[in-house]
């Protein structure tokens, strides 16, 4: 029988305190702290499952020049009729828009980086937000 196995997508970044923070109050999850205080998991509902890990020599991606570039990046799914208020809540957040063009209306994707730098994309999907 194999070994059960599960996975995490490990941010690295200076203060994962703070990073770990962020992605909970942005998904709506929880910070779990272990014996390590370089590492911190966020987990929550619908399988979101990722950490934040102290990286001392950290130096936040450069995206979109080539130096330090950007290597992965988070798709958060929002329903469509939500981004809006999804961006509101990143932001709010302490995310930083990226990609600020053609910002007048309703686009499928929005660019930000977190606050250690990351780039993650808002993406709408179909459906709507629960009333």
């Amino acid at each position: 029988m194999p070994v059960q196995k599960t996975s995490v997508l490990v941010l690295d970044c200076a203060d994962p305190e703070a990073l770990a923070e962020f992605y909970a109050n942005l998904l709506g999850a929880e910070v779990r702290r272990g014996v390590d205080p370089d590492f911190i998991e966020v987990t929550g509902a619908e399988g979101i499952r990722l950490a934040a890990r102290r990286d001392h020599g950290f130096t936040p991606p450069s995206w979109p020049r080539p130096d330090d570039s950007l290597q992965a990046h988070l798709h958060i799914l929002v329903p469509r009729d939500g981004m809006d208020e999804a961006e509101r809540e990143a932001v709010g957040h302490g995310a930083r828009p990226v990609d600020t063009k053609d910002n007048g209306g309703p686009r499928d994707v929005r660019l930000y980086s977190d606050p250690a730098g990351h780039t993650f994309t808002l993406v709408a999907r179909e459906g709507r937000t629960a009333d």
